[in-house]
């Protein structure tokens, strides 16, 4: 069965690993190297995370692109897209699972008040603060898409007052959800510790500017797993050296790598990650995207498509 040819593009990603993953699940997969190829008209599916501008103008048979991840802000914002050609997205369980483990891990993290015993244990002082019980500490998760939604679940299991917001409404058992911008305020404002997960659209951009980052608890936890661009991040940086904001778990970042001369690398009560929070695994995630593939050259839709005008 022929399927036709794959160009594969990313700075971040192993092509070998990705080939063999691919071709594990449909052998007769021609993948090749988006910007080395010289026979760009020869594919069909591109696979991408931030590829360059105008790489896919030569792409003449392209029939789906893949965006090589959850998140799809890096392409919907291009002008470059062609036209009438179905975009998905990663959707692999083992990224909600990798996404709920970090964020758990955040959360407890910040409900123990590890970052305080942290920085005792550098000062060499024996530093006792009594645990709180789960159910008196107040956790909003905001962005409940998939990743998001699984989190949620997680964090409540633990015992943890869970709050969701998203801004459509949405269902989860153990999890008081509310939806719309007229309620956000009100869901972060009872707070002990936020949790962003949301996608980056032009309504989202900055929607953590000053203003709404002032309304946190004074002391509360901050945790970013989504896009550094969703937040003002010098005013955030200066609300963590304020102590208006108690301490931050930051995964993302406006600049990516976080330049060394970024104030946030020095601040003790910041624990900074070079965006690994979720990311797709090869050899799980080739099922889907193998799935998909032999939808589109059947002639159907492929599953996971996203809408460029709503922005995921």
């Amino acid at each position: 069965m022929t399927v036709g040819t794959l160009g594969f593009y990313s700075d971040f990603d192993d092509f070998q690993t990705w080939k063999q993953a691919l071709q594990a699940q449909l052998p007769a997969l021609q993948v090749v190297h988006a910007g080395q190829t010289e026979r760009p008209e020869e594919i069909d599916y591109a696979m991408v995370w931030k590829p360059p501008q105008g790489i896919f103008e030569r792409m003449t048979k392209l029939r789906l692109i893949i965006n090589l991840g959850a998140g799809v802000d890096s392409l919907v914002g291009r002008d470059d897209l062609p036209p009438n050609i179905p975009i998905t997205r990663i959707t692999d369980p083992q990224m909600a699972r990798m996404m709920a483990g970090y964020v758990l891990f955040a959360v407890l993290r910040h409900a123990r008040d590890i970052p305080l015993f942290e920085q005792a244990q550098r000062a060499g002082q024996w530093t006792y603060r009594h645990p709180r019980s789960p159910e008196d500490i107040t956790v909003a998760v905001l962005g409940l898409g998939q990743l998001g939604a699984k989190a949620a679940h997680e964090i409540q299991r633990q015992g943890f007052r869970t709050l969701g917001w998203s801004r459509s409404q949405a269902q989860i058992d153990g999890v008081e959800c509310s939806a719309g911008m007229e309620t956000l305020d009100a869901v972060i404002g009872q707070a002990d510790i936020v949790v962003l997960m949301l996608p980056l659209t032009p309504q989202t951009k900055q929607i953590f500017d000053r203003t709404r980052l002032e309304k946190l608890r004074p002391g509360a936890a901050f945790i970013n797993v989504a896009r550094g661009a969703l937040v003002d991040q010098a005013a955030m940086t200066q609300l963590l050296q304020s102590g208006h904001i108690g301490a931050a778990t930051l995964d993302v970042f406006e600049r990516e790598p976080l330049p060394a001369e970024d104030a946030l690398w020095r601040l003790p009560n910041v624990l900074i990650t070079p965006h690994l929070a979720s990311v797709a695994i090869p050899s799980s995630s080739a099922r889907q995207i193998a799935a998909n593939i032999l939808r589109v050259s059947a002639g159907e839709l492929p599953d996971n498509i996203i809408e460029p005008s709503r922005g995921y």
